[in-house]
């Protein structure tokens, strides 16, 4: 039988190659959870074979039962009748294998029925959960929900929602997006208020919620009246009862198996989560970094998935006498899919790791802080992976889902006609991907939130210490390459920065970005093939090609091309 991990190399590559062990140490209390629960990890190889066998699992689960009801479940679709959303019959039935595998709440801590799993291994199980449907990633990925209720509710909302949570009872949503309120999550106006009893209680709308017909909500809501920034907002947990109605669910181009609703709240009680008027400033910055990582897994599921649609169609479809698999043309296109999912692989798994180290650390601090013991040394690699993971969780989105458009655009190319019609899954696939690029904050917003990082040079340590290794054979010619990336982007960036104009720098920010996320990717691919041959291919391909590409941002950053758009107003008419 099929299963998506064992049969993907490359992930199980990643997977033997993860550098958990500070990440499990924190996760399992250096190993103090197998006094109390007999299944926990007694040290870090047990915990490693243990995540090894869970994934196994899905892997088997993904390829056997949910990828063969993923077109039924597209056809379908999650319908809206009489104000109740109800999921197509394979989503129902994918979602109780998943819960009867008890795989529902994989990052919920043990004490309310969850695995206590790292983000990362839950990241690879949402990889291949996105493989084998991408709607329904984002039903399985909302275990988030769940994450942040854990993180910073109170003991009482813990015990009230996570066991839930953790045996598949309950679905969640995350509820911040109103139809004037976007990308700019500081114009929420959907209210929240306290009766004479000190209860709260949520008014307004919001629109866009991914499953907003799920069991429990975390809403951000504005407390403070008269504010319209966000130091107004704060986040409340809320159950799906008769005081919320859904409006309405959207007619999406993909991702059919999930549903998008438009949410009314009628005085609906909800209960405040952390500290009040934290909830953008702190709460849902910590959603966001955990909702793009997510969507960087459901577009290297999609990717992959792509890739395996148009080998195995290519190897299949014969013209002019033979495969068109040895058509020159059709196997280059395939080289640059198979490097760009393993490029995207490294780099994805990186950030995962990144993450998962900084909400360790944050954890470590703010118990060493409730202890007052001293916690300088731990706030000072806090505050380094808070800057880095800042850079990567959004590099990560914008590199993984403009990657996922292009590789199930190019599927679909190589199958011809044949991939434009609803037989073939990559037509699916194609759709599904499509808005991997928007929702969790569009390709734009990616760039905004990375400038920052790359301008500041985040990985100049990283970077230097690389460059002093000592690589062997070819591998040398592609640190040079690497090398001249750094300096096309050292001399752009000094460009910019020279012009002192604002605007320019903003429009030429996704340049900057690029090259400075082909420089990272790039190491950490070069490091892979010093460590494995197997990977060299895969190097200095990458490497090459970020060559080309980077000389081309220079040249779009120093010939003056941006200064149009400073002037759209007088072009755009």
């Amino acid at each position: 039988m099929a299963n998506y991990f064992l049969d993907n190399t490359d992930l199980v590559y990643q997977f033997e190659r993860l550098d958990l062990k500070e990440v499990v140490e924190l996760t399992e209390d250096n190993y103090k959870q197998a006094k109390k629960f007999n299944y926990a990890p007694v040290n870090y190889e047990d915990a490693i074979e243990n995540y090894r066998k869970v994934m196994e699992v899905v892997g088997d689960i993904a390829a056997n039962y949910i990828a063969p009801r993923a077109a039924s479940i597209d056809e379908e679709g999650a319908v809206f009748e009489n104000g109740k959303v109800s999921y197509a019959k394979g989503t129902r039935e994918a979602l109780d294998i998943l819960s009867k595998a008890e795989l529902m709440g994989m990052i919920l801590p043990r004490e309310y029925g969850g695995l206590n799993f790292p983000t990362t291994i839950y990241m690879i199980a949402t990889e291949l959960i996105s493989r084998a449907d991408a709607s329904l990633m984002n039903l399985f990925g909302l275990q988030d929900i769940g994450k942040t209720i854990a993180q910073f509710a109170d003991e009482n909302q813990k015990e009230e929602f996570l066991p839930d949570f953790s045996s598949g009872k309950y679905t969640g949503a995350m509820a911040l997006t109103e139809p004037d309120a976007g990308s700019d999550l500081q114009a929420v106006k959907l209210s929240a208020y306290q009766d004479d009893n000190g209860k709260w209680f949520l008014r307004g709308v919001k629109r866009f919620i991914t499953n907003g017909n799920g069991d429990v909500l975390l809403v951000l809501a504005r407390t403070e009246p008269g504010t319209k920034d966000a130091r107004g907002l704060s986040l409340f947990v809320c159950h799906h009862d008769e005081t919320l109605k859904v409006r309405r669910i959207e007619h999406k181009l993909g991702i059919h198996g999930s549903p998008t609703c438009e949410l009314q709240f009628n005085d609906t009680p909800a209960q405040l989560v952390g500290t009040r008027r934290f909830g953008l400033l702190k709460y849902v910055i910590y959603l966001m970094n955990r909702a793009r990582i997510g969507i960087g897994a459901q577009s290297l599921g999609i990717a992959q998935q792509a890739y395996e649609e148009a080998l195995k169609y290519a190897k299949a479809r014969e013209q002019f006498g033979k495969s068109i698999y040895y058509l020159p043309v059709i196997s280059n296109m395939l080289i640059d899919m198979k490097v760009a999912i393993e490029a995207n692989r490294s780099l994805f798994y990186s950030t995962c790791i990144r993450l998962d180290k900084k909400e360790k650390y944050e954890e470590l601090v703010d118990t060493l802080k409730a202890a007052k013991k001293p916690f300088a040394a731990e706030n000072e690699k806090l505050k380094e992976a808070t800057k880095i993971v800042s850079f990567l969780t959004p590099l990560t989105k914008y590199f993984l889902s403009e990657s996922a458009n292009k590789i199930t655009y190019d599927s679909l190319q190589v199958h011809g006609g044949t991939g434009y019609m609803k037989e073939f899954s990559v037509e699916r696939l194609s759709r599904d991907a499509r808005i991997t690029n928007i929702y969790e904050g569009t390709s734009q917003m990616q760039i905004v939130a990375a400038a920052g990082g790359a301008i500041n040079d985040v990985f100049a340590e990283f970077f230097d210490a690389s460059e002093k290794k000592e690589y062997k054979g070819s591998l040398i010619k592609l640190l040079d390459s690497l090398r001249e990336i750094r300096e096309l982007y050292k001399d752009c960036l000094k460009y910019v920065k020279d012009k002192k104009d604002s605007n320019f720098q903003d429009v030429a920010a996704k340049d900057l970005v690029e090259m400075y996320g082909y420089i990272y990717v790039g190491f950490l691919l070069l490091n892979e093939a010093d460590y494995s041959r197997q990977k060299v291919f895969t190097a200095r391909r990458y490497i090459l090609d970020s060559l080309a590409k980077s000389r081309k941002n220079t040249e779009s950053i120093k010939n003056e091309l941006y200064s149009d758009v400073l002037h759209a107003d007088t072009i755009l008419i």
